[in-house]
């Protein structure tokens, strides 16, 4: 009977592993998954997995640090890692620690299972179920940053006027909503609240330069629920209000007019 540990702190991310995992295994085995490091290493101990599933960024012990715990008492389980976008050092620590594979999420099925049946086949043709030369495959921290955030902006351009939370855009990338914040802050040189008011922004000035909507539709149209939260937002941004910006955008098109003709 194989035993298999999923250490992942988000909820829907954990479910889509374990179902994954639950179609390569017999009905004699075992899937057990917990969400924090330390409840992790208090598994491992209890129910010794032979194979196990570590994200790295997980609450009171991160996985890096429950690996090396782990490895103290179970040296020869064999163990892949979960990450999303961390840098080359993390990869460095996971091979000095002997772990199978380095999956960058968000983790395709295909992908899964492809490691999964190679780390499965691992523990029939070898006593030792960790390769002698592990290998990160694929991490590669730039790149990952540039597709996490092609990613992330192309979803938020496309639902900026509904209510998004950091939360809801993080889980959509299979991230820790920390992590999130602090990589698309330092990917896009703004937070992640501050890019979504700008946009915002951008549409209310490209309504009140086409449209003759009261401020109070055009309020609804970018997604702010109390207009004179809006009034407040655009002033601050663009230092001046809505109908100033109109009277404004008219003008400057009325002269235009009049040079062109």
């Amino acid at each position: 009977m194989s035993v298999v540990l999923i250490v992942e702190d988000e909820i829907l991310e954990q479910e889509f592993l374990k179902s994954v995992a639950l179609e390569e295994l017999r009905p004699e085995d075992t899937v057990l998954t917990c969400e924090s490091g330390v409840q992790a290493v208090s598994l491992a101990k209890q129910h010794r997995p032979d194979f196990i599933f570590m994200d790295v960024m997980i609450p009171e012990m991160d996985g890096l640090s429950a690996i090396g715990e782990i490895r103290k008492f179970l040296p020869d389980a064999c163990i892949t890692i979960l990450s999303s976008c961390s840098d080359f050092s993390y990869a460095q620590k996971a091979i000095s620690l002997r772990v199978f594979e380095y999956l960058l999420k968000p983790v395709k099925p295909k992908d899964f299972k492809q490691v999964f049946r190679r780390m499965l086949d691992s523990s029939v043709v070898s006593s030792t179920p960790v390769p002698e030369k592990p290998a990160a495959r694929n991490v590669e921290p730039k790149e990952c940053r540039e597709h996490f955030i092609e990613e992330s902006v192309k979803y938020i351009k496309e639902h900026f006027k509904e209510r998004l939370s950091l939360d809801m855009v993080a889980s959509k990338a299979f991230m820790n909503p920390k992590y999130f914040s602090h990589v698309f802050k330092r990917e896009m040189g703004v937070s992640f609240t501050e890019y979504i008011i700008n946009l915002k922004i951008q549409h209310a000035c490209r309504l009140l330069e086409t449209t003759n909507y009261p401020a109070y539709r055009i309020s609804l149209e970018c997604g702010f629920s109390d207009p004179s939260y809006f009034n407040r937002v655009f002033c601050a941004q663009m230092n001046m209000t809505p109908q100033t910006y109109r009277k404004y955008a008219c003008s400057s098109k009325q002269n235009t007019s009049a040079i062109d003709s």
